[in-house]
């Protein structure tokens, strides 16, 4: 027993290096720092020779084509994109403003669709049709359809308080449709959080209300933020759809520059700012996506 004692009570060694300091690397350790960093830098060197020399043959492929001096002169003049360039911008604060007001408002509805589609119980049946059925209308149909509907549907029903401003009415049609989108990643992120998470909360005594905002729905956001974003990437480019309602947005102002002068080079320059528009989004969207994939690898929940 004495014994036995003595074999339960023996330290065991402890691996804290005294003082704080960790131990230097080791030779091995150091020659293989010195081999990762030369193959990122070789792998960045071929990656940049490779895409200037793709641009050089595609440069010398468009401006050697018989075409070329005619394609430039009507499409890239410098003199008419300097021209439109200030018409175009104020165009595109119009598109700001939907795109700020419409997104807002789709992640609300969208929200609160994705809720109505994930409850529960045979009592509650007509509002998941309703939501279900809305899901399936606004994702089948295709949003241009949906802007002459709404913004020309609309005031010609005559009826006393509605709008038959572009504005809204645009942004009301691009709500319709991105809300049945959003909903459905909203309602995909509420449904990958397992069903233990909300049996702990109901076992200690939160209401459904409670579990879905403390619980379901923190859960639910930081997995579906990824997707999130690409949509918000899409609504970006389809503000510029409510040109066909007679908005002055950036693609209108194009139209209208175009039609003065006769070149198209407008219009390139209404998709460079689209495009100048998106790409902050795009990467940002790319960013939160490999973070996400890191903390899932990682299995981290932070």
């Amino acid at each position: 027993m004495a014994l036995r004692r003595r074999r339960r009570a023996r330290p065991v060694l402890s691996t804290v290096v005294t003082g704080g300091a960790l131990p230097p690397p080791s030779e091995l350790e150091l020659s293989r720092r010195a081999w990762r960093r030369s193959r990122a830098r070789r792998s960045t060197l071929v990656a940049l020779a490779s895409t200037l020399l793709f641009a050089v043959v595609a440069y010398l492929a468009v401006t050697r084509s018989p075409g070329w001096p005619r394609v430039q002169t009507t499409f890239f003049s410098a003199s008419v994109a300097l021209e439109s360039l200030p018409e175009i911008a104020r165009g595109l604060l119009v598109n700001l403003q939907v795109l700020v007001v419409g997104g807002l408002l789709v992640l609300v509805v969208g929200l609160g669709i994705a809720a109505l589609r994930t409850l529960r119980g045979p009592a509650l049946a007509p509002l998941r049709f309703l939501a279900t059925a809305y899901v399936d209308l606004f994702r089948g149909m295709p949003l241009i359809i949906v802007l002459y509907l709404v913004g020309f549907g609309f005031p010609a029903l005559g009826l006393q308080g509605v709008p038959t401003s572009p504005f809204v009415l645009g942004t009301a049609a691009i709500v319709l449709v991105y809300s049945a989108y959003v909903a459905e990643v909203f309602r995909a992120g509420i449904e990958s959080v397992h069903p233990s998470q909300r049996a702990a909360a109901r076992s200690l005594g939160l209401t459904h209300r409670q579990t879905m905002r403390i619980v379901v729905l923190p859960q639910a956001l930081r997995t579906v933020t990824p997707a999130l974003l690409n949509d918000f990437v899409a609504l970006q480019k389809d503000v510029g759809l409510i040109s066909v309602l007679g908005a002055v947005d950036a693609v209108r102002s194009a139209q209208i520059q175009v039609g003065q002068s006769f070149n198209f080079t407008p219009y390139v320059v209404a998709g460079l700012l689209f495009v100048l528009l998106a790409v902050p989004s795009a990467r940002l969207a790319d960013a939160v996506t490999a973070r996400a994939r890191r903390r899932q690898q990682s299995g981290s929940l932070l």
